[in-house]
């Protein structure tokens, strides 16, 4: 089931830890950023390398199939090298980017709706059968599908902050700047979003059990 944080106390600490763990620091990352901002595609090259694998993480988390992943991960890229003159240096470009990350991903989730394709499922769960000696990865993938169809009836604006604090472990700061609102939002969105699909996954979890819903 989805990972429930219970406190943003350590939220600074946290952040700090994960850019140190993957070599980032704002000093390097601000003159990468100063320099791509002057046309240096090899210094933008190097902001891809550090971004790629937590932007196509964030994405999935949306988005079941990994080819449409992928294309709109290089579709956030593209459009950062093209706005980066818009970016303002006094801020931090990995929310930034983020931001335009979810925002593709939200324009392009909203066109399937329109064409009525909705899907939450990828080709994951094929019939080839696993290795007796191992353990079932069709029962991980079986709750994968099920957090993506509990979270897919929480509603968008709240949606998006539970998967990118909840799944994706970001602080609460960033959060907020990937979204445009306040911490203060940020949080009360949490919590009405965690309230949320706690309920929806007990409804869920009733109607698997053939247990009639009382609200329903």
């Amino acid at each position: 089931m989805i990972r429930m944080s219970d406190s943003d106390a350590t939220d600074s600490d946290l952040q700090s830890q994960r850019m140190a763990v993957s070599g980032v620091t704002a000093s390097s990352e601000a003159r990468l950023v100063h320099l791509a901002r002057q046309g240096d595609q090899q210094a933008f090259q190097e902001l891809v390398l550090r971004y790629e694998r937590r932007v196509f993480q964030v994405i999935h988390q949306f988005v079941a199939d990994q080819g449409t992943v992928a294309d709109l991960a290089q579709d956030a890229f593209l459009r950062a090298w093209e706005r980066l003159g818009q970016f303002d240096p006094a801020r931090r470009f990995g929310p930034w980017l983020f931001r335009l990350a979810v925002n593709l991903t939200y324009d392009h989730l909203r066109r399937v709706r329109r064409k009525g394709r909705w899907s939450l499922f990828s080709d994951l769960s094929g019939s080839v059968m696993p290795d007796p000696g191992e353990a079932d990865p069709r029962e991980e993938i079986d709750l994968t599908q099920e957090v993506r169809l509990v979270l897919a009836e929480v509603p968008e604006a709240y949606r998006v902050v539970l998967v990118l604090r909840d799944l994706e472990g970001f602080c609460t700061s960033d959060v907020a700047a990937i979204t445009d609102r306040s911490e203060a939002t940020i949080r009360w969105r949490l919590a009405e979003a965690r309230r949320m699909f706690r309920e929806a996954w007990e409804r869920r979890q009733r109607r698997n059990d053939g247990v009639s819903d009382p609200d329903e």
